[in-house]
């Protein structure tokens, strides 16, 4: 299933123009103070990135067509807070009960924000699984991009290059499976390699036939060329 989210490769969106060198960071005020929101609360430990990811994902097609990139943000926190009972839509709405709650005394505090963000979550773990491809080896990108662990859950395997013929580049070392860590799964740690993929192999027609599109791609998103 090709979500809303999913929109690589596709045509029709018109030419990309990254933002110039004097571009602020955050456009709006408010754009700054939804960044740190989300952060303090991930840091509240109810949650790991690839679910943030996930929720994401799962806004509705309307909401996610129409949200600007911040209010995702915004809407799919909300939903987090609920789904992780951290709190209820009546608390959200500013109808709490009289009282402290409960994860207040671990908040994120602002004197802490540096060292907390500096040390970040690392999501390597020691060698678990052995790397089954080396540099320069031929492969192609797993045919269906579906998640193989939970149906319509979340992935990094992109669907527009499903199926697609590449080659390695490097291996990053053993990361954390977004599969199956998106979904309390647990870790499910797999080599994690940067794969070169060839524009032909992506888009009939390309403009620039000799560029190449490098991703990161876990080992079980990989088979023998």
């Amino acid at each position: 299933m090709t979500r809303a989210h999913d929109m690589g490769g596709r045509y029709g969106y018109g030419a990309i123009h990254p933002d110039g060198e004097d571009e602020p960071v955050f456009h709006e005020d408010w754009h700054a103070r939804a960044a740190a929101l989300t952060l303090a609360a991930g840091a509240l430990g109810q949650w790991n990135i690839d679910m943030s990811r996930h929720t994401r994902e799962c806004l509705s097609v309307r909401d996610y067509s129409s949200f600007s990139y911040y209010e995702k943000w915004i809407a799919a926190l909300a939903d987090l807070l609920v789904e992780t009972s951290v709190l209820t839509t009546d608390e959200l709405k500013g109808e709490a009960a009289e009282g402290r709650h409960a994860l207040s005394y671990s908040a994120l505090r602002a004197e802490a924000v540096p060292e907390v963000l500096a040390k970040g979550s690392p999501y390597t773990r020691p060698g678990r699984v052995a790397p089954h491809f080396t540099e320069g080896q031929a492969v192609r990108l797993r045919r269906h991009p579906e998640n193989t662990h939970v149906e319509g859950g979340h992935t990094r395997l992109p669907a527009y290059a499903a199926g697609a013929r590449g080659r390695i580049l490097r291996l990053h070392g053993i990361h954390v499976l977004p599969d199956t860590s998106a979904h309390g799964l647990g870790d499910q740690a797999e080599p994690l390699y940067a794969v070169a993929i060839p524009a032909v192999e992506l888009w009939q027609m390309p403009e620039h036939p000799n560029d190449e599109v490098v991703l990161d791609l876990w080992q079980s998103y990989l088979e023998p060329a």
